[in-house]
């Protein structure tokens, strides 16, 4: 149905080449010494290829998702050979997983209700990890499973999601902004102190500031991640519009005041607005 099967085959194929083959994969991830726990996690990978689609570069992301695969692949093959597990039983799994965490979709017949938006289907996700948690041999906390990997700023957003789905939360996104700008406050006394600035306490409370936000965020179901990389590439563009007027005029960015710098600042993003 999606031209998967075939394809998925020959990516095991080339991951089984003999190690002792120089410039097979297998070789190269000898050489290199890779084992299970040095191999770079999938976030790690997932986090490379998120920019492209914002971006709508199909083929990069054609590219940077095979990657992706292969590292699964490949992982799942070195855990195969240690006897653990096997790449079908990777994917009998997160089958398993996406019908017993939507039971609205798949167990309509036995009475479940059908959801309404996607912040219900979250929260009945999230109800039902805890569930599982609950049964699990394995002592669990409800954060305990967010992975360290994630980038920063998507991870806080997850802990904000796991805490909210137990009613851990603030009541409306008005009292985030109200925690932001209490975190703005102490970051302020912080760096305006005469003597030289608390660099510790600065971290501290930048953190503080940035999770806030990043709250906020998911309060107002907005992925942080995702605009902060628009928010980059927005910078980026009209910056490089800087760029291009200023060496068109024959001046120097070094050598022009602040106040010209914004003048030109301005003119870039005027141009972004008519465009």
């Amino acid at each position: 149905m999606y031209g998967f099967g075939a394809n998925a085959f020959s990516v095991a194929l080339i991951t089984e080449a003999p190690a002792a083959h120089r410039g097979s994969p297998r070789r190269e991830a000898s050489d290199r010494r890779h084992t299970i726990v040095e191999w770079p996690s999938p976030p790690a990978q997932l986090a490379s290829s998120s920019g492209w689609s914002d971006r709508h570069d199909h083929a990069a992301l054609c590219e940077e998702l095979g990657d992706f695969v292969f590292e699964a692949v490949f992982l799942a093959q070195l855990e195969a050979e240690a006897g653990e597990f096997a790449i079908a039983d990777s994917l009998q799994s997160i089958a398993d997983k996406l019908v017993r965490r939507h039971p609205h979709v798949f167990k309509r017949d036995e009475g479940e209700a059908a959801l309404e938006s996607a912040g219900q289907v979250r929260t009945r996700w999230e109800e039902i990890k805890a569930q599982e948690r609950g049964k699990s041999e394995k002592p669990t906390t409800l954060l305990g499973g967010i992975a360290p990997a994630l980038p920063a700023l998507l991870r806080a957003y997850h802990i904000g999601v796991r805490a909210a789905s137990v009613g851990f939360d603030w009541t409306a996104p008005g009292d985030i902004v109200d925690k932001i700008q209490e975190e703005v406050n102490e970051l302020r006394e912080v760096v305006q102190v005469a003597s030289a600035v608390d660099a510790a306490r600065a971290e501290e409370e930048m953190g503080d500031l940035l999770f806030s936000i990043a709250n906020l965020s998911r309060k107002l179901g907005i992925e942080p991640e995702t605009a902060l990389r628009k928010a980059n590439d927005k910078f980026t563009k009209r910056f490089g519009k800087l760029e291009r007027t200023v060496a068109e005029s024959g001046r120097a960015m070094n050598e022009m005041s602040l106040d010209e710098l914004e003048s030109e600042w301005q003119g870039a993003k005027a141009s972004d607005h008519a465009d």
